[in-house]
């Protein structure tokens, strides 16, 4: 049977739960008399919690809204859902501004048992954002163990489903998870091929440890290399430009979902776009009405001349 103090905090937890329960519920969920239940309620009302009560055979007990509440018991995966949700908070200024979210994350690690602590520290270490759209999920728990394997530094057996729904079977080096504001994204290097490559972390299907330690040699940006998978998809022809901007200009005129990007020193940035083909590149680098030179390669160039001077002579 549950101490006195263990099943206060286990009646408040179910007074919270939900907005009305029955002495008889109540009696079931903590395992003891309907007589008991109403000396606990009793003993919560002392405490200083405005529980409220119906008379009668169906009537019920509720907490009232803004009354006190324990102190959260959150599971693995609670935990885990509440401080993602407080660093993407923080990272992207949904609540507006950085502080409130921060001083939460901040306030939820000291209180978190070290255990669970450590298991989002996996996370943190593991984590890197770039610029942000929407959409698909994946599961905390499938989060997590990517994150864990990519702190544990020892190769991992990972079953991946592709595009056309093919399931393939490889071992990989994890490194880095990357949240692009889409979707998360599993960077590793492929044992076999020898080559750094990007997953969608909501194809993996398991990723089971090999117990083999690895070191990583000269790994790269993750974000970057993201980006330049997410942007360079499988497009038929890539043009590579030069914007006459620093990057974070450039970023807004060619968002990281369409253009792998890089400084050209500090007032330039070389961009490096896909398409259907040379005449479609040319359309759409002319619809950024900005100043931009195509160094590669040339088809792009002559559709992008070849466009320009029709739209001159349209206007003359």
């Amino acid at each position: 049977m549950l101490s006195a103090s263990a099943r206060l905090l286990r009646l408040v937890s179910l007074l919270v739960a939900r907005p009305s329960w029955t002495c008889a519920e109540l009696a079931e969920r903590t395992a003891v008399t309907e007589r008991t239940v109403r000396r606990d309620i009793a003993k919560l009302r002392e405490l200083g919690y405005t529980v409220e009560s119906d008379p009668g055979p169906w009537g019920g007990y509720r907490l009232r809204a803004g009354s006190r509440v324990p102190p959260l018991i959150l599971d693995d995966e609670e935990a885990l859902a509440v401080a993602v949700g407080l660093r993407e908070a923080a990272l992207s200024g949904a609540l507006g501004g950085d502080q409130a979210a921060l001083s939460a994350l901040l306030k939820l690690r000291q209180v978190l048992p070290q255990r669970i602590a450590d298991r989002l520290g996996e996370m943190d270490a593991a984590f890197v954002q770039t610029p942000r759209p929407e959409e698909p999920q994946i599961t905390s728990g499938m989060l997590l163990e990517l994150a864990a394997a990519c702190r544990r530094g020892e190769r991992a057996r990972l079953s991946y489903r592709d595009w056309q729904g093919r399931t393939t079977v490889r071992d990989v080096d994890p490194y880095r998870l990357v949240h692009t504001g889409r979707r998360w994204y599993f960077v590793a290097r492929d044992v076999t091929q020898g080559q750094w490559r990007t997953f969608r972390a909501d194809r993996v299907d398991r990723l089971q440890p090999t117990g083999l330690p690895v070191e990583l040699a000269d790994p790269p940006d993750p974000a970057l290399l993201v980006s330049r998978s997410v942007a360079t998809g499988p497009y038929a022809l890539y043009a590579t430009i030069r914007l006459p901007v620093p990057m974070g200009q450039a970023l807004r005129l060619i968002p990281s979902t369409v253009g792998a990007h890089r400084p050209d020193g500090p007032d330039a940035t070389i961009v490096e776009v896909g398409g259907p083909d040379a005449d479609g590149l040319a359309k759409y680098l002319i619809g950024l009405a900005t100043p931009l030179r195509v160094l590669s390669p040339e088809p792009v160039r002559q559709a992008l001349l070849r466009l320009t001077r029709e739209l001159y002579e349209d206007n003359e």
